[in-house]
């Protein structure tokens, strides 16, 4: 099922950046988006809503303020410029608290950070079925190096590096060489992942910083490559 969202913010520039945030994420579906948040009500009363992205500071009526006044409030992560309301925002239980300007990674984790607090509270639907069940999501993949099948969990690699007809698989603590063409081994990958370059991928949640020309992660710089360089800006502004 499609997450139900809405965007509340009186600067029409943040909309439109959250708006291309939540259209990169195949599972959001945007139904609205508002200046004013008391117009915003009517739509609450009409609708069902999981999740908004609500900025606090606004004229005509606080985030804070918009969401104690609901009666049974959606799901909400905050976006705003100031850190000043942080400890008051979570004491709303909202889900996150997004700082301006937002980058896709650091929005992403927040919209992860939603769906794993549903997936926790959603009692277990009992089904009967005579159809093959889907593989379970893994969060690690077995590669062969040194005669071994060695375990690699994905929110460890920091990125993979294309040597010939190997990669070599970096994470903080080692590096591993494995034959596979960085092609193949791509379609192995969560989403988290992204090429960025003929000879590198690199893990979207150890991004430090990046530029035109290249991605950080912690003290390595890879280079962007010239036919990514638009995948990339999409992916992280």
């Amino acid at each position: 099922m499609p997450i139900k969202c809405l965007i509340i913010d009186d600067e029409p520039l943040a909309i439109k950046l959250i708006k291309r945030h939540v259209e990169q994420v195949p599972n959001l579906e945007l139904v609205d988006t508002f200046q004013n948040p008391l117009v915003a009500f009517e739509l609450l009363k009409k609708e069902k809503i999981d999740l908004i992205f609500l900025d606090i500071q606004m004229p005509v009526l606080t985030g804070i303020e918009f969401v104690k006044a609901l009666q049974h409030p959606p799901s909400v992560i905050f976006t705003t410029a100031y850190r000043d309301y942080a400890v008051e925002s979570f004491e709303l239980n909202i889900v996150d608290y997004l700082v301006k300007p937002i980058t896709f990674t650091r929005f992403l984790k927040a919209v992860l950070k939603y769906e794993n607090q549903i997936q926790k509270t959603a009692p277990p639907t009992p089904t009967i079925s005579t159809s093959v069940p889907e593989a379970p999501t893994l969060h690690h993949i077995y590669v062969n190096a040194n005669k071994k099948h060695i375990k690699i969990n994905f929110e460890d690699i920091l990125y993979i590096e294309s040597i010939k007809d190997y990669v070599r698989i970096h994470t903080k603590e080692t590096s591993t060489m494995t034959k596979f063409k960085i092609s193949e081994f791509e379609k192995k990958l969560p989403n988290i992942f992204m090429r960025i370059h003929r000879s590198f991928i690199v893990n979207t949640h150890q991004i430090t910083a990046y530029t035109a020309h290249d991605v950080e992660i912690g003290e390595k710089e890879i280079p962007i490559g010239g036919s990514y360089k638009k995948l990339v800006e999409d992916r992280l502004t």
